[in-house]
Formats: C-alpha cells, sequence, structure tokens
C-alpha cells in the first residue's frame, strides 16, 4: 500500500466511497498522534460503524489531550453498544488512569453485556488496583466472558488479595476460564498459587496447561530474582 501524505488522507477521508476512507484512515498507523487525531475526528460519527469502530481504536492508538475526552464522549452517550464497547476498550489502550471512574460506571449502569466485558478488561490495562470490588463482582457474572474477564485484569493490576476468589475457577468447564486463571496466578506471587498452577499443569487442555507451565516459569524468575 501506497503511503499517502496527510492532504491526500485528509481528502480521501471525505470520499463516498467507504473502502476509500478506511484505507486513508489505516495510512493514519504511521502518522504522529499530534498530526493523526485531527484526522481521525472527521470520521467519528461516520455512517459506517465498521470505520468508525476502526476510528476508535485508533484514538486508542494515538495519545492526545484530545483522545481522551473523545473517547469519554463515545462511551457515555453513542446509541449503539458495539461502539460503546470500542470506546471502553480504547480507553483502556490509553493506560489512562482518570478513565477509572468513567470505566467503572459502564460497567456498573450499561446495560449491554459486551460494554461490561470491555471496560473490565480496560480496568485491567490501565492497571489501576481500585478496580478490585468492581472485578471482584464481575466473577460473580452469569456471563462466561466477563468471569474471563475480570479474572485476568485482576492478574494485570496484581491483585494478591484476589487469589482466594479467582482459585474457585481451577475446575471451571470452561476450558477458556481456566487459561485466564493460569495466566492470571503467572502476577499473583503467593503459595496457593503455585499449588494451584501445579494442578493446572496436569489439566486435559493443552492450552490450560501450557499457560500454567508458563506462569510457574515466570513466578520462580521472580522469586529468584527477588
Amino acid at each position: 500500500m501506497t503511503a499517502l501524505t496527510l492532504q491526500e488522507i485528509s481528502a480521501q477521508l471525505e470520499s463516498p466511497n467507504l473502502r476509500d476512507r478506511m484505507v486513508a484512515l489505516a495510512n493514519l498507523r504511521h502518522v504522529s498522534p499530534e498530526d493523526a487525531v485531527p484526522l481521525i475526528k472527521k470520521v467519528l460519527d461516520d455512517e459506517s460503524l465498521q470505520l468508525r469502530s476502526m476510528a476508535i481504536f485508533a484514538l486508542g492508538i494515538k495519545p492526545t489531550e484530545e483522545s481522551y475526552p473523545l473517547l469519554v464522549r463515545i462511551l457515555e452517550t453513542d446509541p449503539d453498544y458495539g461502539i460503546r464497547a470500542d470506546a471502553a476498550g480504547a480507553l483502556g489502550y490509553l493506560g489512562d488512569v482518570r478513565a477509572f471512574e468513567v470505566l467503572s460506571r459502564a460497567f456498573y449502569e450499561d446495560t449491554d453485556w459486551l460494554v461490561r466485558f470491555s471496560a473490565a478488561v480496560s480496568l485491567g490495562n490501565i492497571k489501576d488496583p481500585r478496580a478490585h470490588e468492581i472485578l471482584i463482582k464481575a466473577l460473580d457474572s452469569e456471563e462466561v466472558v466477563l468471569q474471563q474477564a475480570a479474572i485476568s485484569a485482576l492478574g494485570e493490576i496484581k491483585d494478591i488479595d484476589s487469589v482466594d476468589q479467582i482459585l474457585r475457577f481451577a475446575q471451571s468447564d470452561d476450558w477458556l476460564v481456566r487459561q485466564r486463571l493460569a495466566e492470571a496466578l503467572g502476577h499473583l506471587p503467593t503459595p496457593k498459587s503455585i499449588s494451584a498452577l501445579k494442578y493446572l499443569e496436569k489439566d486435559n487442555h493443552n492450552h490450560v496447561a501450557e499457560a500454567a507451565r508458563f506462569s510457574l516459569k515466570k513466578l520462580e524468575e521472580t522469586g529468584n530474582q527477588a
């Protein structure tokens, strides 16, 4: 794909052809955040949900002073749940701890599980320990994907106090839940974590066993460095 100039990208983002607009947006990948964000803004309200989703993701990886408030506005006001979920996810990419309150509100108040899932994942991505209570609550969700997100996020924020609560998933029927648990325990150095990982190392699903072995090795290296 031939790289376009900023002027060409700007013009192409106004093309009536969706493919042209998508190609133009993709060309912003190697453009500085300061130059990219004003152009991304041109398609944040595009008629194409696919293009809007791409633009929101682009905002998350192009941090400027404008990126955060733009994403918050979308998360709090957009009528499309998929777009709100994209905004919640992009806030996690930004890694801005200011997003803690916004993501917490989305988790508690949004009626769509996909938005709540993205909020839980992003609470892990911003690595804010204040997320403990929310993520523990998410463990009790009826949506398995929310349980997975919460387990992963508790590992990301290195929440040692959560070990007892997440260990109940060691015998989950869902192998992805067990894999997320094995991955999370690698961030949580406790004797119980090591014991659980040795159990998961014998799991009959290869991905779970492999994740457990990797986490055990990581904890072993962490212990040797301490």
